[in-house]
This record gives structure tokens, sequence and C-alpha cells, in this order.
């Protein structure tokens, strides 16, 4: 196995810079925070984060070696002078006009609930339809009742990436100000929980993967592997999905925002 150290002004950043310098996935190699960044005050007396990234031989990264051809210079073909003036009347092609890439659409599974129109769902529409119309969004707002005192709320529409954001952050910013906004001066707390092009679902089962792909790995090198800073929600869809799997445990480290988890060797259940 091989590694590298790479340091940077946060840990993201390091890794970041690690994974290109190896022309590799986050998931195909495993993180060791050796230094975390520290700011010092007021810009002074910080230090870079520091990272260790580990690969293995089957995974290091290959560069492909072409030999150069020399070109074949054929003859010029003797052109009569009679056939030279046609082909300088000829008339170029005209260039074919780029059409502008349409984002792909994505399909939302039909939601078997009714649309809830009851006091607190009302509360719900109103602060998020403010919140579309300050973000300068059409997305529209539509809010169900999954159970007594939990709400799903579905924003609708195209081109809605601004709204989820890198790995759902904007997505989940908007749904802790919901929640805050609805909850303020209620006496019964409700939760609401806010999705947008099924992004919940897709990043659920994409993360269920990544636990799978990462927990294959920790059982061929016995090396545990630090993933990704991640909400509770995310590290909570890791645990689950790992907790039946023989040979491995899973833990968190840190502190939130950056709490993290860690999937290592169960050597007393191995």
């Amino acid at each position: 196995m091989s590694y590298i150290d790479m340091i940077g002004k946060t840990e993201e950043e390091a890794i970041a810079k690690a994974l290109a310098q190896l022309g590799m996935e986050r998931d195909d190699v495993s993180v060791e925070i050796l230094e975390r960044a520290k700011s010092g005050f007021l810009g002074m007396g910080g230090k870079p984060a520091r990272v260790r990234v580990t690969y293995g031989p089957d995974e290091a990264p290959m560069e492909e070696i072409v030999a150069p051809v020399k070109p074949v210079v054929e003859a010029a073909p003797v052109v009569e002078k009679e056939e030279v003036k046609a082909k300088k009347a000829e008339p170029k092609p005209q260039a074919k006009k780029q059409q502008p890439k349409q984002e792909k659409k994505v399909e939302v599974p039909a939601i078997d609930l009714p649309v809830s129109s009851d006091s607190n769902a009302e509360r719900i529409t109103a602060f998020l339809s403010g919140l579309m119309e300050h973000l300068d969004s059409e997305a529209a707002v539509k809010v169900y009742e999954e159970e007594k005192g939990r709400y799903k709320v579905i924003l609708e529409g195209e081109n809605l990436g601004q709204l989820i954001g890198r790995r759902g952050e904007t997505l989940d910013a908007i749904q802790q100000l919901t929640n805050y906004a609805v909850n303020s001066g209620n006496e019964k707390r409700i939760r609401v929980h806010v999705d947008a092009e099924n992004y919940r679902a897709r990043r659920e089962a994409s993360l269920e993967s990544l636990a799978a792909k990462v927990a294959g790995k920790v059982k061929k090198y016995r090396r545990s592997v630090t993933l990704e800073a991640m909400n509770a929600y995310e590290r909570h869809v890791i645990h689950a999905a790992l907790q039946d799997v023989k040979g491995i445990t899973t833990y968190s480290i840190g502190t939130e925002p950056n709490r993290r988890v860690v999937v290592a060797l169960d050597r007393e259940n191995g």
C-alpha cells in the first residue's frame, strides 16, 4: 500500500489536493487526519491541516503512455487548373449551431399522501413561499402530513439545484429555518421534512452504496477509513447500513459541523 501526505487550509482542501494529485475518487482511498487546521488569532499563528491519503496497490493511479506515431506523408495529387477553380467556387459549409444543453429533468415519484391544509401547513406554506420569493425561485410549495405532528414538504419546479446545494447543504438550511420559524411560539412542536427532486432518497441510496464499498475496503486492507464530515442524518444512514455487516463496526468522531463516521474492523466479532 502507498500513501501521500498533503497540507491545506482545511482538511477538505488537503484531501481535495491529494485526490487531484492521485487522480482518484474520495471513496477509493482512506484518509487519516494527521493535524487539524488551526485558525489562530486574527489570522496570525494559524496552522494548516495535514492529512495522509492511503491507496491500495491495485488502486494506484496509472498514466497511459502512447508511442508517438510518425505521420504518413503522401504525395500531393496533381490537380488541373480548371478543377482548382471549381473547388474555389464551392461555398464553405456552414458550421452547425450548437444546441444549448438542456438540464436533465429528475423524475420524482408520486406521493401517496393528501395535501395538508391545517393551520400548521398554512404556516409552513406561508414561510417557504416568502423564502422562495426572497431567493428568486419559482418553486411551488406542497405540504403533506405524514403523521400527526410530522409534515413532508416538497418543493416543485425546474432547475432546483440551487435550492439543494452542494450535498444538500442548502436544502438542510432551508429545512432548519422552516422548523425554527413554524415552531416559534407554538405550544406543540412539529417536525418539518423538506425535499426537492427526490434528493433525500437519492442521497440515502448513494450513502448506502458508499458504506458497502468502504466496508469492503476495510476488510480487504484491514485499515479503518474515516469518511468526510456529514450531518447527523447522513451519519445515521451509514451506521444503519453497516450495523449488521459481520466484522465491521462504525463510530463517530469530532464535533459538529465536522463530525465524521469511522468504519473499522470489529476484531471481537470479525
